[in-house]
């Protein structure tokens, strides 16, 4: 079983994230912020997004968070796009036999919206989101809840990400890891057992 993290490691959102970003600063006349700064900012779940984003800027937080949530979902697909050979591997690994899973942090709502209109969400035996479980990663509540429902064991999973989050949580729940250079995040203190620079190489990593 592949247990893939979605932005930054299937899709390249962060422009759209920007986009949503800086339109909630805007509403409290803080200057916009680059993508570059916003990429650091990512992988930890909508709220903390938000909470990055406004920099102790004093606001009620629910009611900021309930607009970039609007922003969002105004603009979640204008650029956001799967990384190159990202469809095609994914087929691949599906016709090598394995099953394929998603967790993010992001919205179980956007999730399944973005991959659907990506064209690829039914490749995927579940698709797990904030709101799905109890806990965001690096909780290993997600990968727990994905191999269940695979009836995958932790000794055939593989998680794919590239933020010491989705490392994190795979040490926790006893399952082999993967990062890719590609993408948000960073390792931090964790330590993968493979990486790889592109999706091309974690394709043929599993399905040589």
């Amino acid at each position: 079983m592949l247990i893939f993290d979605l932005d930054g490691t299937l899709i390249d959102s962060v422009g759209d994230l920007t986009t949503a970003v800086n339109r909630l600063r805007q509403d409290y006349h803080l200057p916009p912020l680059s993508t570059e700064v916003v990429r650091r900012y990512v992988g930890n779940g909508v709220r903390k997004l938000v909470e990055r984003a406004l920099q102790g800027h004093p606001t009620d937080f629910e009611t900021a968070l309930r607009a970039y949530r609007g922003y969002y979902e105004h603009h979640m697909s204008d650029t956001t796009a799967l990384f190159p050979d990202v469809a095609t591997g994914l087929n691949k690994l599906r016709a090598a036999g394995y099953q394929l899973a998603v967790i993010s942090n992001k919205p179980s709502a956007y999730c399944h919206a973005l991959l659907a209109r990506l064209g690829v969400a039914d490749l995927f035996v579940c698709i797990l989101g904030d709101g799905d479980t109890p806990r965001l990663k690096p909780d290993p509540a997600p990968l727990l809840e994905a191999m269940h429902r695979a009836g995958a064991t932790a000794q055939e999973a593989w998680m794919i990400g590239d933020h010491h989050t989705d490392l994190e949580a795979a040490r926790h729940a006893g399952v082999r890891s993967v990062f890719v250079n590609y993408g948000l995040g960073e390792t931090g203190a964790e330590k993968p057992d493979q990486r790889c620079a592109n999706f091309a190489e974690v394709v043929a990593f599993f399905a040589p």
